[in-house]
């Protein structure tokens, strides 16, 4: 399936450029994500007239990025979880749990759907993440996964 980029996208493209997906992935990600729309001849006429405006926005998304990554790059968080004699957790931390973490010590908004852990985070110790904040900016952080003291 014909989709036209209305963002940059990694791995596959940038603004206003046909690119050939997947029907499942074109439908249920990236027109789902309004970061593309089909490529019909309307479309792509639409497209090429506000290429810049969306050019733009993007400059903005990735500006916005940078200031993110300046931020929080090679920070690292304490995250306490109850866990097990062995070390294990009684349940793993997710991307959700990380971002939420990041809003309340950082005041800095990130989708989970951008917090990318390199392994499941499900044992104590410390970990890297890796935070997609846009298609060419990627941050790392550490997470530090302590025993949580049961009251």
């Amino acid at each position: 399936m014909k989709v036209i980029l209305l963002e940059n996208v990694r791995k596959l493209g940038s603004i206003g450029e046909i690119i050939d997906v997947k029907r499942g992935f074109a439908r249920n990600f990236l027109i789902s994500q309004k970061k593309a729309l089909f490529a019909s001849k309307e479309n792509i006429k639409e497209v090429e007239k506000i290429k810049s405006e969306l050019s733009k926005r993007d400059q903005d998304k990735k500006n916005e990025a940078k200031n993110i990554d300046e931020k929080i790059r090679n920070k690292k968080y304490t995250i306490k979880k109850l866990s097990t004699e062995n070390k294990e957790l009684y349940g793993s931390v997710k991307p959700t749990e990380i971002s939420k973490m990041l809003k309340s010590e950082d005041n800095v908004e990130i989708n989970p759907s951008m917090v990318q852990p390199t392994k499941e985070i499900k044992s104590l110790g410390e970990y890297t993440v890796i935070l997609n904040l846009h298609s060419e900016i990627q941050s790392k952080i550490t997470i530090i996964v302590e025993t949580k003291e049961e009251t």
